[in-house]
Formats: C-alpha cells, sequence, structure tokens
C-alpha cells in the first residue's frame, strides 16, 4: 500500500517561523505551501519550494484568507468571486515560483476558513474547482471524504485524494470537532499514534465520543502549527512504515 503524509507548511513570515520546516520537509511525502495571505510570503514560498525540491516532496498550494492576525481561521464574508480571484492569485503566485525554480505545483489544499466556507456553499465549491480546472486540469485537490469540494471538484472533472487529519478528532458524522472545543486538537504521543495505526491496519477512526466510523482516505495531514508537530509526523511516518507501507506524493495516489 502507498500512502501520502502531508503538513501544511511556510506559515510563518518574516523571521517568524510555526515550526522547523526543514526537519518535517524530511518526513513528509506532500508540502501545503502557505501563499502569502494567512502565512508565508515571498521569499518564505520560494525557500519551501527549494527544499521541497531537494527532498523529491510533492509542492502543493496552501491559500487562505487575508487575515494574518487570525491565521485564515476566521470566516470574512467574501463575495463568491472575490474569493475566487484571491484562490487564483494565491495558486498562480506559487505556480510562478515553482516554474522558476524548475518544479511545478502538483496539488491545491484550502486552508481553514477558506477551505470551511467552500465546503458550505455547493455554488463556491463548484466556481473554485471550475477555475482551478481552468488554469490546470492536473491539479489533485485535497478533500475531505463526502464533501462539497469533494463532489465539485468531481464535477470539474478533477483528480482529489481524501485527507485523514492525525491531529484532530472527529464526530460521529465525520466531520472535523470544531478548534474551540475540548478535545478537538490531539497532541498526546500515544493518541495519535493509536489512531493513525488504526487508520492504517482498519481504515477507521475512533470519534470524539468513542463510536468507530470508516476513514477513507489515502493521505495523512499533521498540521505544523500543533504542537510538537515535529514529533507527531516522525511518529505517523513511523507507524506507516511499520505496516509496511510506501510514502509516496498526492500526485500519485490521486483519483
Amino acid at each position: 500500500m502507498k500512502i501520502d503524509l502531508n503538513s501544511d507548511m511556510g506559515e510563518g513570515f518574516g523571521p517568524y517561523r510555526l515550526c522547523d520546516d526543514e526537519a518535517m520537509m524530511k518526513l513528509v511525502s506532500s508540502a501545503n505551501i502557505a501563499c502569502g495571505f494567512h502565512g508565508g510570503d515571498p521569499e518564505i514560498m520560494g525557500r519551501m519550494v527549494r527544499l521541497a525540491k531537494l527532498n523529491g516532496v510533492g509542492i502543493g498550494a496552501h491559500p487562505g484568507l487575508p487575515d494574518r492576525l487570525g491565521f485564515g481561521r476566521r470566516e470574512i464574508p467574501f463575495p463568491a468571486d472575490e474569493l475566487r480571484q484571491q484562490m487564483l492569485y494565491q495558486l498562480g503566485a506559487l505556480m510562478a515560483i515553482a516554474k522558476a525554480e524548475g518544479v511545478t505545483v502538483s496539488h491545491i489544499s484550502f486552508h481553514a476558513a477558506m477551505g470551511n466556507m467552500v465546503n458550505r456553499d455547493p455554488v463556491l465549491a463548484d466556481l473554485m474547482m471550475d477555475a482551478i480546472a481552468t488554469v490546470d486540469a492536473g491539479l489533485v485537490v485535497f478533500v475531505t471524504h463526502g464533501s462539497e469540494i469533494q463532489q465539485a471538484a468531481k464535477r470539474a472533472r478533477l483528480k482529489t485524494l481524501a485527507l485523514f487529519l492525525a491531529d484532530r478528532a472527529y464526530d460521529a458524522g465525520g466531520k472535523l470537532v470544531a478548534r474551540g472545543l475540548p478535545g478537538a486538537v490531539i497532541k498526546d504521543e500515544a493518541a495519535v499514534r493509536a489512531r493513525v495505526r488504526q487508520f492504517l491496519l482498519d481504515g477507521t477512526v475512533q470519534t470524539i465520543d468513542g463510536a468507530v466510523i470508516a476513514m477513507p482516505a489515502r493521505s495523512i495531514l499533521v498540521h505544523s502549527d500543533t504542537p510538537g508537530a515535529l514529533e507527531l509526523a516522525g511518529i505517523v511516518r513511523g507507524e506507516i512504515e511499520a505496516t509496511g507501507a510506501a510514502l509516496a506524493p498526492a500526485a500519485e495516489l490521486a483519483d
């Protein structure tokens, strides 16, 4: 079995960093690179692209809302077309930087509030996916299983890759528990190890209320801003290797 391990990266600004991106890039097979709105800047984007190239890591755009102070996690009621332009602006910037380094952007993964807004609105989801397909019909879209983004991507004939979030709790409906609720972010190393092992061996996950649900995914995400993210990513990679699975970037696994 092949599986992708990815992380949202380059989410600092200027001299400020959220995690050791250099070390994280040695653990993952795909990197979702912040594109300058919720985090990142041109210099950081270029450095992330070069690091990904050096480590053979798949390069993805990680567009978010223009809200650095809220880290892109606060919803802002932009009109649909303005959200579309914001996404295209960020994607285009990373594609240009990657091209200058002799590599290409292979996937896109929405950040936080932008992703939540798209997932809640089928019309907006179609607008976004059609725009992505117009720019590059070969881009892979990271999704959660059964989401509006997944369905809209399929309608736009885009390939998708479903995610399992190793450091976030799920409810019985398979949706992420809101970050503000107790237990929503999983920081305990033993808990992450157990969750990942269950997912890899059984294709299931235990919800926040103790139920067991199916988790049809081929990619595992570790957020780089979760406390101890580097150690958690190392645990996830260790569990992947222990089961005999092989790491592969998103472009090789999407359908």
